[in-house]
């Protein structure tokens, strides 16, 4: 199972869960758990989703969330879970 992380961090405003959900649905991308806080205003959320019947690469996913993230004013990040956990090892 190809997996990844994908971040939201930004000001909390309606509709970003809906907007980030519905683009993953769209590309057969399942999400496998998240978690969301909001602390005095700023939204902040992390998914781990699983790739493996989305037939866009990676790349080209990441770059589509981006435009998204810029349309609702939130940064959204996008990270192979391999790349991830060889960051966050020490």
């Amino acid at each position: 199972m190809q997996k990844a992380i994908i971040t939201v961090v930004g000001r909390n405003k309606r509709g970003i869960i809906a907007r980030v959900s519905t683009k993953l649905a769209d590309e057969q991308i399942d999400v496998l758990d998240i978690t969301q806080t909001i602390i005095q205003g700023y939204f902040n959320m992390m998914m781990i989703v699983d790739m493996d019947c989305c037939k866009k690469d990676f790349a080209l996913i990441a770059d589509e969330m981006d435009v998204i993230g810029t349309e609702l004013g939130v940064q959204i990040k996008c990270q192979l879970e391999s790349i991830f956990d060889k960051m966050h090892r020490l």
